[in-house]
């Protein structure tokens, strides 16, 4: 992915909640983690997918489980659910600065990406644990309340 042009701004955060402008329609976007799922008999794939809320438009981010396993391979040590979450939000912004998002809902990352943007988030923070921990969904919701996931024929 090309790095964005030095004329967008953005506020200084992580990637688990950030806001950003839009590079085509100059609209402004928040972008929120809602959740991490793994994906291997949701769509018979082997990703974890991340979601986010995009001004309140549910976006994924697919990231293929080979990853994790590559990861593991080449330096010793694994990616975290906080790694995934804002190694996800990394590529999403990445997206949006470049042009690429292109209002879809779904987008596919490849081994090598999620490595660079892992890696990335890593050297900006230092070390893992200094990932900010994932917002907790709130407890007098039910989860798919929160997340806005309903099974076929559950009550919303």
């Amino acid at each position: 992915m090309p790095m964005p042009p030095p004329c967008i701004k953005l506020e200084p955060t992580m990637y688990e909640d950030f806001k950003i402008t839009d590079r085509w329609t100059g609209e402004d976007l928040h972008c929120e983690w809602k959740g991490t799922v793994v994906a291997i008999a949701t769509r018979h794939a082997d990703a974890t997918d991340i979601r986010f809320a995009v001004n309140g438009r549910p976006v994924w981010i697919a990231m293929p489980n080979l990853a994790w396993t590559e990861q593991k391979r080449r330096t010793g040590y694994v990616i975290t659910d906080y790694l995934a979450a804002q190694t996800a939000g990394r590529y999403l912004q990445h997206a949006i600065q470049s042009g690429y998002d292109n209002g879809r809902e779904m987008y596919t990352m490849t081994v090598d990406e999620v490595l660079e943007h892992a890696n990335a988030v890593v050297k900006e923070v230092g070390r893992t644990d200094n990932l900010p921990s994932l917002p907790v969904i709130n407890p007098d919701i039910r989860p798919e309340d929160e997340m806005g996931i309903h099974l076929p024929g559950e009550p919303a």
